[in-house]
């Protein structure tokens, strides 16, 4: 009963079209914030703010950028992870030649490298769509990858082909390195992800993101009614591409510390369609619910399945989070497609009618 907008009259359209438009919504997104920032840097342990918070946000905006390509304007890409890599190696090149500028605007900064990348990449949806593109970009990301492997500048010329992250600070805290503490770290990655999601939830339902939308559900029509698709779709890979290469740089220096040129392969891709096809298409919430799925479920298979009497041995998990995967995708592409955005969404609606069942 305590979930209910009677009486929350809207007397102007800035409130009608508000992001929550419910109180009981502003005060809960308020208190979760809230809680993020204050509580759970002091009552949470490493293990949870370096395993678990830290890659749930990192890739959550990840997904996000995938999101605002593939569920908002309808462009399949299968490269993101070579994305993401634009970005972390270019961010990795910006601290060598300017150590001294703050490395929080070095990771933002890395981001336009990464939607130039996306920009060409993007290109061939310019004549071409659905299976078709996702094979360009699948190109797209196997020439990355070559490229992070064998130009060797972008690694410094380093014999181990790795880049490891030094000590940045910001007013004297370190903020990347081995001397920098797991909360600081889930504070820099927290504050960004929150002001890039807000931007994110806002561009979306503007102007550029009613254009997406247009364009996804009929391109023809929307060139009709005056929308540009050449410039629509090429606005929608530099800003997705912008996103990822972000997190790139973010799972590089706030998470890893030292990648190899390995860490950003075609299973990092796939790793992020999964998140937005299991968290829900054209949803921000669904990022991050896919993103925690993802980033939870290896780690409950690792301590639940011991303790219950059923150890199994590193390879059996990887195979049976494999098959979950796989299970899951199939039965959201049937029963829901929205993911679990969807299943959120119902829950929110039959909370605001009970107990009445209509």
């Amino acid at each position: 009963m305590l979930y209910r907008e009677v009486g929350q009259f809207k007397t102007s359209y800035a409130a009608d079209q508000a992001v929550f438009p419910i109180l009981q919504d502003r005060i809960g997104v308020l208190a979760i914030v809230a809680i993020a920032f204050v509580l759970v840097p002091l009552v949470a342990s490493d293990f949870v703010l370096n395993s678990v918070l830290i890659p749930v946000l990192v890739l959550s905006l990840a997904a996000i950028g995938l999101n605002l390509l593939t569920g908002y304007t309808g462009l399949l890409s299968l490269g993101t992870g070579g994305f993401m890599g634009v970005g972390a190696f270019a961010c990795y090149k910006l601290t060598t030649y300017f150590p001294g500028t703050n490395i929080i605007l070095l990771i933002l900064a890395c981001g336009f490298a990464s939607a130039a990348v996306g920009t060409v990449f993007g290109l061939p949806s310019l004549r071409i769509k659905g299976f078709y593109l996702a094979v360009a970009t699948l190109a797209a990301q196997f020439f990355l990858s070559w490229c992070f492997i064998r130009v060797q500048w972008l690694y410094n010329y380093n014999i181990s082909a790795s880049i490891e992250v030094p000590t940045r600070s910001v007013f004297g805290i370190p903020i990347t390195g081995p001397t920098a503490t797991p909360a600081t770290r889930y504070l820099v990655v927290l504050a960004i992800v929150t002001v890039m999601t807000w931007l994110a939830s806002n561009l979306v339902r503007g102007r550029i993101g009613r254009m997406w939308m247009a364009v996804r559900d009929m391109d023809i029509a929307a060139e009709l009614i005056g929308i540009r698709p050449m410039q629509t779709k090429l606005l929608a890979f530099a800003i997705s591409s912008f996103y990822c290469g972000v997190a790139g740089a973010m799972l590089l220096n706030l998470y890893l510390n030292s990648v190899e040129t390995q860490a950003f392969a075609i299973n990092v891709s796939f790793d992020v369609l999964f998140m937005v096809i299991i968290g829900g298409l054209a949803s921000i919430m669904g990022s991050f619910l896919g993103a925690g799925f993802i980033v939870l479920m290896p780690i409950l298979l690792t301590n639940f399945l011991p303790s219950v009497g059923l150890p199994l041995d590193t390879a059996t998990q990887k195979h049976i989070e494999q098959m979950l995967f796989g299970g899951l995708m199939i039965f959201f592409l049937i029963v829901e497609p929205h993911g679990f955005a969807r299943l959120w969404q119902i829950g929110k609606e039959k909370l605001r009618l009970w107990p009445f069942p209509h």
